[in-house]
This record gives C-alpha cells, structure tokens and sequence, in this order.
C-alpha cells in the first residue's frame, strides 16, 4: 500500500487532487492510501508523530509557511518522502532541488501529465522499497539500502547499523526480527547472538573471528566456526566469487 499525502491551502485544488488520484487508482489499478492536508502546519504535526507517507503533493505558495520551508522541515525527520511541489510560477524551481524535490509540477494540472508523474514517482518507490530498509532513527524516518548495510549489532534494545560510508543509524528493535527480514536476501548470516553481517563485506574468516572490510572483528562463539565457514563458502560460490 503506498500512502500519499497532499497539502494546499484551497479547498479547490484539494477537491481536484483527490479526483485526479481517485481516476489514477482505477486506471491504474494501484492501491494507494491518500491524505488531505489544508494547512502546512497539520502536514508537520503529523509527520513530527510519526506519520510516514511515501509521496507528497506540496503546494509552494501558502500562507503562513510556503512549501519549500515546509520541505526542509520535513527532511529533518523523513529523508526518502519523494516531494512533488505544485505551484502556478516556475519562480522556486530552483530552491526545490535543495530539498532534494522529485518533480515540480506547474499548475492547472491536467490528468495525463499527472497520470505520467505519478506513474514515475511510484516506479521509484517500488524500486527502493525491493532492496531497502525503513528506520525510525534519532533523527527521523531513514532508507538505507541493504548493499550498504555492513553489518548490524544489538545492545540492549539498539540495534546499531554500520554502513559501509562509516556512518552509524541508531533505531530500536529485536535483531531476531531483522534476521528474519532479511534471511529472503541469502546475504546475511549471523554469526553470534549479537551481529549480523553482510557476507559480501567479509574480509577474512579466521576460527576466532570475522574481520569485516571496515576492519571490525566480528566474534565467532566456541563450535560454531564450521556452520560459518560452510555458510560463508556457499555464498561466495553462489556468488561467482572466486576462491584460492
């Protein structure tokens, strides 16, 4: 289910969008959740409580706070939100890309040029969302997508995200969950109840321990090298990879 929200503050153009997505869902035979948001400021309550939406219809020009300044206080809790701004003046295209915008689209807004927007900005969605991970981090709702997910380990109720920039996500959760997530992937193994790697990032196997490409040992409990070694032999043939 893709969720969409759309934000204008005339009651018109909101009557219009919902329309326009109704006759996109039918046509398309999509199943899509919408919104209807009359003021920026209800948009960002409900995105600062957490609510997620996958697209956003942003109209840019509003009283009280205009469009862009709502997208960047967005981006402080949602980076992967795809935003498109509506707007009758082409005058804040440029500021749109600096909020990382999807698309810019110029009203009236008629259905075939609508219908081809939301054709694309779907296609990206269901693109992401096949290899990716949604989290509920300090700073807000991220996607990371697993090819850069390195390994993970749990303290207490944290799960820590390494990334292979070096970066670190901090999101609450249960690492049995996550492996089960991601087990479908065949490129994950957990080799100790408290890690999870990425097999494509392991660097050397030693009865001891696993050393990652970022240089991190990972430990390898008493009697269960075998199990790892054999797991990570499977995969790196599976893979293609060749060993010496």
């Amino acid at each position: 289910m893709t969720k969409v929200a759309f934000c204008d503050d005339e009651l018109s153009m909101l009557n219009k969008l919902q329309v326009l997505l109704d006759g996109y869902r039918v046509k398309q035979n999509r199943e899509i959740e919408y919104t209807a948001f009359c003021s920026p400021l209800e948009l960002l309550a409900a995105i600062e409580r957490g609510i997620r939406f996958d697209v956003l219809l942003l109209d840019v020009l509003m009283p009280g706070e205009n469009g862009i300044d709502t997208a960047a206080e967005i981006r402080r809790y949602d980076n992967n939100v795809k935003i498109i701004f509506l707007t009758s003046s082409a005058e804040f295209a440029v500021q749109s890309y600096a909020v990382s915008a999807f698309f810019y689209q110029l009203k009236p807004i008629q259905a075939e040029s609508f219908f081809r927007v939301m054709d694309a900005v779907l296609d990206e969605c269901e693109k992401e969302q096949t290899d990716s991970l949604i989290l509920r981090c300090k700073g807000g709702i991220t996607r990371i997508e697993l090819k850069t997910l390195e390994y993970c380990e749990v303290i207490h109720r944290t799960l820590f995200f390494h990334l292979t920039n070096g970066k670190v996500l901090e999101s609450t959760g249960s690492l049995d969950e996550l492996c089960g997530q991601l087990k479908p992937y065949g490129n994950f193994l957990r080799p100790h109840r408290s890690y999870l790697v990425n097999l494509e990032y392991v660097q050397n196997l030693s009865a001891r321990a696993i050393t990652m490409s970022c240089l991190t040992e990972i430990p390898i409990p008493r009697g269960k090298y075998n199990e790892v070694k054999n797991t990570f032999l499977e995969y790196s043939f599976r893979d293609r990879q060749v060993i010496l």
